[in-house]
């Protein structure tokens, strides 16, 4: 089960758990984006409507992927996303609205929350694999809701490794810099150039260069995998060396 999957990082993990062989359910709000990645991964890939926020929708959505694959090994939570309200630059942190800030937790934190708590009561043995983010362990501008939200997803990550061990490993996956819809205009200009934000990224990335969504997906197929198996409560960065770099 993969949340998010219409989105770049959600539908690349997607197709990566389907080149190594498992029979992927696909879930996020949008139809359309949905099925077309599933005529891209052919079957058995399901799609499934339902908001990661909206707990009937995903009893609903589990209960059909039960009927059809009979059972869950996987979850994904790679749902998420900012809420511009909730970020500073055009306002103040002291202007910050409460209900944005609400909004970029819920969608975040409880959207990951929520689906654990539906597909992975589901699930008997396996891996659980959330999705943070860079922002959650370094002082991001602008993006003060996003980062607190994924800095909780962190926590609630190793918390529940603990809970939920020995049969279920829960591990999550904080990626660097990937150009999305959300922020491209932050971080290329109309030409395709880097933004003065974009260059500082890069020249602070050792790698020298955004991460590319197979990045991610090769990575959520290890934590997956049977290689994986002794990695429960493990935070992995896929930022080109991002964190590690101290500047100088």
């Amino acid at each position: 089960m993969v949340t998010g999957a219409s989105g770049a990082l959600g539908g690349a993990i997607a197709r990566g758990l389907a080149a190594a062989g498992a029979r992927v359910a696909l879930l996020a709000r949008r139809r359309a984006p949905l099925q077309a990645l599933a005529d891209e991964i052919g079957d058995p890939a399901l799609v499934l409507e339902a908001d990661v926020l909206d707990r009937d929708a995903l009893v609903r959505a589990r209960d059909v992927t039960l009927e059809h694959f009979l059972r869950v090994d996987i979850l994904v939570n790679a749902a998420g996303g900012n809420v511009p309200a909730a970020t500073v630059g055009e306002r103040s942190f002291f202007d910050l609205d409460a209900d944005a800030l609400d909004a970029v937790l819920r969608l975040n934190f409880l959207g990951t929350v929520l689906p654990t708590q539906v597909f992975g009561g589901a699930m008997e043995t396996g891996a659980i694999v959330n999705v943070s983010s860079m922002a959650a362990h370094r002082a991001l501008t602008r993006v003060v809701g996003y980062g607190a939200a994924k800095a909780a997803v962190e926590n609630l990550t190793r918390w529940l490794a603990v809970e939920l061990a020995p049969l279920i490993r829960v591990n999550v996956l904080a990626p660097g810099f990937f150009v999305g819809d959300q922020n491209r205009a932050l971080l290329l200009d109309d030409s395709g150039g880097l933004t003065e934000r974009g260059t500082r990224i890069v020249a602070a990335t050792p790698a020298g260069r955004f991460g590319e969504p197979d990045d991610v997906a090769g990575a959520a197929v290890w934590l997956c995998s049977d290689a994986a198996s002794f990695v429960t409560g493990a935070v992995l960065p896929v930022d080109g060396g991002f964190d590690a770099f101290g500047g100088v």
